[in-house]
């Protein structure tokens, strides 16, 4: 399975700040923004990814991500040219996907909650349809939005409607059969010029083949794209590690934990990142140390 991390676009939500730099590059609390949506792929197992950016920003990611390999991943990029819809970063990634499965995560979303993995890993497992994650929000009005018949079963999509048919808001985290790629690029542009992932889900709940699944209470959803979504991303980030003494998508930690990288290897990570909060973490773990 391959994940994809849409991480382009203009950032025009919070201008001025990113004139000069990638919104997915600003910071959340401690780490780049860019740190929590790949975060969620490795939780789900993902370990071949494909950052989708804007022309302007490739150095600055490939800088900061490299290849993936300190985190025994493999990392490769594509650029955007212009933004044309979520789904268009599908249709780019054609060769990459090369027929298998693929999730897909806005680079600007943060997830959390206790039991994550277990969920991100069922959804994984599915090998046929699609599989969509769903959060109540008090504004759907700026989400795609689903609704649920009476079996609990979603009958009808939305996106960013004026008068909603719910308040269950499509979060930015897809998970698709190895169809989405080959849909992706059939799909007719929308009135504004975008392939809309909203009608790439369409096709799979036309044909009975879409899941949704609900992230109830114990599940943060967080979109940190504007600048008070953002600062509110960085005090919940900050809130739970300093209260768990835990942190939040602390990739090389992760990496270490899926069995990825050896405890010899986390610990040159932690020599890495020396004399930080985060380098300490680490160090910490690499010691068999629980982290204070």
């Amino acid at each position: 399975m391959k994940g994809i991390v849409l991480a382009g676009g203009t950032g025009s939500r919070l201008f001025p700040t990113t004139r000069g730099v990638s919104k997915h590059l600003l910071p959340v609390y401690d780490k780049p923004m860019v740190y929590y949506p790949l975060s969620v792929l490795m939780l789900a197992g993902v370990r071949e990814v494909l950052l989708v950016c804007a022309p302007d920003d490739l150095a600055a990611f490939r800088r900061l991500l490299g290849t993936g390999a300190q985190w025994g991943m493999a990392l490769d990029y594509a650029v955007q040219q212009q933004p044309q819809g979520l789904a268009h970063a599908l249709a780019l990634a054609a060769d990459f996907c090369a027929g298998e499965a693929v999730w897909l995560v806005l680079g600007d979303n943060v997830f959390y909650g206790a039991g994550l993995s277990g969920v991100l890993q069922q959804a994984a497992a599915q090998t046929d349809g699609a599989t969509v994650f769903a959060k109540q929000v008090a504004d759907p009005q700026r989400f795609g939005v689903v609704a649920f018949d009476a079996d609990g079963a979603p009958c009808t999509l939305q996106e960013k409607p004026a008068n909603p048919v719910s308040d269950w808001a499509v979060a930015g985290l897809y998970c698709y059969d190895p169809n989405a790629v080959r849909w992706a690029q059939t799909l007719p542009l929308s009135a504004r010029g975008e392939r809309e992932i909203t009608d790439l889900n369409r096709l799979y709940l036309a044909r009975g083949k879409l899941r949704v699944c609900r992230l109830g209470r114990g599940f943060v959803w967080l979109d940190a794209g504007t600048p008070e979504s953002l600062h509110r991303a960085s005090d919940f980030v900050r809130t739970v590690q300093h209260a768990e003494q835990r942190l939040i998508a602390c990739l090389e930690e992760i990496a270490w934990r899926q069995g990825w990288l050896t405890r010899a290897q986390l610990a040159q990570a932690a020599a890495r990142h020396a004399n930080t909060a985060y380098g300490a973490y680490l160090a910490q773990l690499a010691q068999g140390k629980s982290p204070s």
